[in-house]
């Protein structure tokens, strides 16, 4: 029996990096990047539930980019802010906000060390966040 798969989402201001989970909760695979307007609140509700049905998806883990004195600042309002919403529409879901300082930062040395482009990274770089994400999230599950 397989277990239900996790995704990890990096929320920004106008992309959604989204990873998601190997069967066995061990990896994480970066898979799409999520294109929201937050001014309309076009959250890409409709195309994340997809992605969360097609993959079988019981858990949500989000990052939450907390400041590094540990306060949260208007990034991490807004991930809290995405939470309820994302709850209100799917509250058979299990969401959890997750530590993401460094994600980001974590990402683009990966990818500076892979030497990709300057183009190929700003393409990737949300993908990549979500999956430094969801991979210290399942690593400390293990």
């Amino acid at each position: 029996m397989l277990n239900k798969r996790i995704i990890g989402l990096d929320v920004g201001s106008k992309t959604i990096g989204v990873a998601v989970s190997d069967a066995m909760g061990w990896t994480a695979q970066g898979i799409d990047t999520l294109q929201i307007n937050e001014e309309t609140e076009d959250f890409g509700f409709d195309e994340l539930i997809k992605i969360i049905d097609q993959y079988d998806v019981d858990t949500i883990i989000i990052g939450l980019p907390k400041n590094m004195n540990n306060s949260i600042g208007p990034r991490g309002e807004a991930s809290i802010y995405f939470k309820e919403l994302l709850e209100k529409k799917r509250p058979d879901l299990k969401l959890k906000l997750w530590d993401e300082r460094l994600s980001t930062v974590g990402a683009e040395r990966t990818l500076l060390e892979a030497d990709v482009s300057r183009k190929k990274r700003k393409k990737v770089i949300d993908k990549m966040a979500a999956v430094f994400i969801l991979q210290g999230y399942l690593d400390s599950i293990k």
